[in-house]
């Protein structure tokens, strides 16, 4: 079904990358739950899913401080990655925002703003064979604040030369509807796939 797209002449979009271009989170929360298994760290299905759009070092650190745990932020967040990129050979496109992508390249700047690391967005925009129909990519670490703080989506604004209130984002986690908001932008939210 295509995307409903709100009446407004958007000079940028910005999309979420995990759950929102890519049907990815099934495989973030594999990887999760291996990279945690020998911690016996628990990070239950549904506190995956709120936390969507928070940076893996930070996700870490909270599992750390909730759990009464000593795990090495880095060494869990590599890990972690690593085997979100192995599980890549899986991934599968978003079909209705990929069918947007498309339709408004080259009539508007696009930039990706994801929660995720530069190295496991590029490998999944590669993987999609989209990567270069994005004019900026804005990850985990180039900005002050993650979601659901606005910086990330004013980052991207600003990097494309593009008044917050003229951008439309594609956000499948409420931390990144919080954060478009607050940023004075537009959403739509992505529903994942049935």
């Amino acid at each position: 079904m295509p995307l409903i797209v709100p009446d407004y002449p958007f000079r940028a979009y910005l999309f979420d990358c995990d759950g929102t271009i890519a049907h990815s989170m099934p495989l973030h929360f594999l990887a999760w739950n291996k990279a945690l298994a020998r911690h016996g760290c628990p990070f239950p299905e549904d506190l995956f899913y709120a936390w969507g759009g928070r940076p893996v070092p930070e996700i870490v650190a909270q599992l750390n401080r909730d759990h009464g745990l000593a795990m090495n932020v880095a060494e869990v967040s590599e890990e972690k990655e690593n085997l979100y990129l192995e599980l890549l050979p899986q991934l599968t496109p978003i079909p209705e925002v990929l069918e947007e992508i498309p339709r408004m390249h080259g009539k508007i700047p696009f930039a990706v703003v994801s929660g995720s690391p530069r190295d496991s967005v590029v490998r999944t925009l590669e993987t999609l064979k989209i990567l270069d129909l994005f004019d900026v990519l804005v990850c985990a670490g180039e900005y002050p604040r993650g979601k659901p703080a606005p910086d990330p989506f004013l980052i991207a604004a600003e990097k494309l030369g593009i008044p917050p209130a003229d951008c439309l984002v594609f956000e499948d986690a409420d931390l990144g509807i919080q954060a478009a908001t607050a940023a004075g932008m537009q959403s739509i939210k992505i529903l994942p796939p049935a």
